[in-house]
């Protein structure tokens, strides 16, 4: 990419990006030589990458666990899809877009062991730039890290972090200007890039997986969820069924309201007295009873 002049600046003046490192060296070639079957390929990407993959994740949350997970839900994802994957411009690169979308994910705020970063390691200028990239909005440590650390262009950038190219350079220069009041030392951008890239090299100890078994991990995964959703489906059924089972075949109509019988008034509630009304309580008051005399009440 050809140096260009970006604006947007708060100040309103302009600044000057300069060009990534050459595109040969941050996106080496994998060793010649065509795979035979799907599972070579996908086994060949994940050598190829997944290490790298671990250390630019390391870089973007500061979480070994976290950043392994990354990685291999990546490549769950990428196994699930490979006829999509084996196909696409830059395999590589779509596994990295969906390992850095999960480390950067806001929700692993909420899981208790991930709360807080690992306790930093190396020498204290890696310290203070892991510190310094920790303390940035993801979308401005993804710009970072994508540009100065690994050295894809800027359209490339964009285009990972969905973003025009004149937001991903705001992005970028706000985040160098960022680290470089937080480390004056980096606010040179050869510089940053060195620290960058010791930074990603000082990830280098997190364990991954054989590719087998993130393969048998994705497999079981999905027949995980078809077996979830294989049981949801009869539950659903079963309750279904039993709804019709259950429920009533023939209509019945409510019950009629009330209605007065041999002139008694209904039994609706206090209700100011019709003019019969005073007519049959009067009447009822003088043959108190009908039955015989001995249940009369006597008078006192």
């Amino acid at each position: 990419m050809t140096q260009g002049t970006i604006g947007g600046e708060a100040n309103g003046t302009a600044a000057t990006l300069d060009p990534p490192p050459d595109a040969a060296e941050a996106h080496p070639v994998p060793a010649a030589g065509v795979p035979a079957t799907p599972v070579e390929a996908f086994d060949a990407l994940y050598a190829f990458a997944a290490p790298g993959l671990v250390r630019q994740a390391y870089v973007l949350c500061g979480r070994r666990r976290l950043a392994r997970e990354a990685v291999e839900y990546a490549f769950h994802q990428a196994w699930d899809r490979w006829p999509e994957v084996a196909v696409d411009r830059d395999p590589a690169g779509w596994v990295r877009a969906v390992a850095h979308d999960y480390a950067l994910s806001p929700w692993h705020r909420w899981r208790r062991s991930l709360r807080q970063p690992d306790p930093p390691a190396g020498p204290a200028g890696a310290r203070a730039l892991r510190d310094a990239l920790l303390e940035l909005p993801p979308p401005y440590r993804r710009t970072l890290l994508l540009y100065d650390g690994l050295g894809a262009g800027l359209p490339e950038v964009a285009a990972e972090t969905e973003a025009s190219s004149p937001a991903a350079a705001r992005r970028l220069l706000h985040a160098r200007r960022a680290v470089a009041e937080r480390v004056p030392a980096l606010a040179d951008p050869d510089v940053l890039r060195e620290g960058l890239a010791e930074l990603l090299e000082l990830g280098a100890a997190t364990v991954l997986g054989t590719p087998r078994a993130v393969r048998a991990g994705g497999e079981r995964r999905v027949w995980l969820w078809t077996r979830g959703t294989v049981a949801l489906s009869a539950l659903i059924a079963a309750a279904t069924a039993f709804t019709l089972a259950t429920a009533p075949t023939r209509y019945e109509p409510p019950l009629a309201p009330g209605q007065a019988v041999a002139g008694v008034p209904v039994l609706s509630g206090p209700e100011r007295l019709a003019p019969p009304d005073p007519v049959l309580r009067a009447r009822l008051d003088e043959q108190p009873v009908t039955g015989p005399a001995r249940l009369v009440p006597l008078p006192q």
